[in-house]
């Protein structure tokens, strides 16, 4: 699913150009004959006609490898072609290593800088860099202009996620028609763990987490398609008031929006008034580049003045996932990480 949005995102990209497709079972074959296509758009004949070739790191040759490979895979693949090549990873094998950057460009772009740690530590010509669970991803936008103004204490949040998120051919129908699935196996301990090192900070030699912060997911997978809904409940060292928050969130932008990068969103969070918004069907896709940014509403005070209480809506498989990934090569591509 993942991999759809790669082709979709790349096939007319200003700066980048896929030129090959690797893989292991497929390998030998089309690449429109080994997927099963689930996007609303046609996809691009170039693409669908290109081989799929067998992974061989040791012998490739591009100047940037995107990799959603599945974790056991990645764990294995992806330092072969880093140790040679700049890799950009959606996998979760890495991520937590001390010394591979995990990266939300508009939330934490200087963690960037342990890259020159890591090639230090392996003695790799090329790197590794790592973007968050989907689930993360929006959360963790939405979270980072409050956490810089109020200094969050207390995240509790209950998500209600998309079959996309867990990819083809996803949950059987008869768990997932008529019905919520109250767990999603390791997603919960993923969501804790990246969002305190996402929003921890880089001294120079690695990542101090923000384990001062409280974090308490419980996720759900439900019969919606695309689009991860979020609902928050959240805690702060001053007092919120509802409005202000609103307005920081609509008021925010980092490096991405400075840079004017091709994949970043004029507004990497909208705020929505109505009552009933964001909604998945109606509000995933939102952004000035379709899916990127996160959309938040319903936001209100929680118990007391120091709390309050929001939804957010994030497209899973674009910016939790393919969509982010790309971006990070962005960023690094103006930073000059990409020769």
């Amino acid at each position: 699913m993942v991999g759809q949005q790669y082709v979709r995102m790349l096939e007319d990209h200003p700066w980048f150009e896929a030129t090959r497709f690797v893989g292991g079972r497929s390998a030998g074959r089309l690449y429109g004959e080994t997927v099963e296509w689930m996007g609303e758009y046609e996809p691009p004949a170039r693409m669908m006609e290109m081989p799929v070739e067998m992974a061989e790191p040791e012998k490739e040759d591009a100047d940037l490898v995107f990799s959603c490979l599945p974790s056991d895979v990645a764990r294995e693949l992806e330092p072969r072609y880093a140790s040679r090549l700049p890799t950009v990873s959606d996998a979760s094998a890495h991520r937590m290593e001390p010394d591979v950057p995990l990266v939300i460009p508009e939330v934490n772009a200087r963690h960037l800088r342990l890259l020159e740690k890591q090639k230090e530590n392996r003695g790799w010509n090329g790197w590794i860099v790592t973007s968050p669970n989907c689930t993360t991803t929006g959360l963790a936008i939405a979270l980072k202009p409050l956490h810089d103004e109020y200094k969050l204490r207390k995240v509790v949040v209950a998500t209600l996620q998309a079959l996309s998120g867990a990819g083809y051919p996803g949950v059987p129908a008869l768990r997932i028609v008529d019905n919520v699935l109250p767990y999603i196996k390791d997603e919960e301990e993923k969501v804790e763990r990246e969002i305190r090192k996402l929003m921890g900070s880089f001294d120079g030699d690695g990542v101090k987490p923000a384990d001062d912060i409280s974090i308490a997911p419980m996720v759900h997978r439900v019969p919606t398609l695309d689009g991860h809904l979020e609902s928050l409940y959240i805690e702060a060292e001053r007092p919120i008031d509802p409005e202000e928050a609103k307005q920081i969130m609509r008021d925010f932008k980092a490096e991405p929006q400075e840079m004017k990068l091709p994949t970043a969103p004029e507004r990497p969070i909208i705020v929505m008034e109505e009552d009933d918004r964001p909604q998945p069907r109606l509000d995933r896709n939102k952004g000035s580049v379709q899916g990127m940014s996160t959309v938040v509403g319903r936001v209100r005070r929680g118990v007391d003045r120091y709390s309050l209480r929001f939804t957010l809506v994030s497209h899973n498989t674009i910016r939790g996932a393919a969509g982010n990934a790309i971006l990070i090569a962005e960023m690094l591509h103006e930073l000059g990480y990409l020769g």
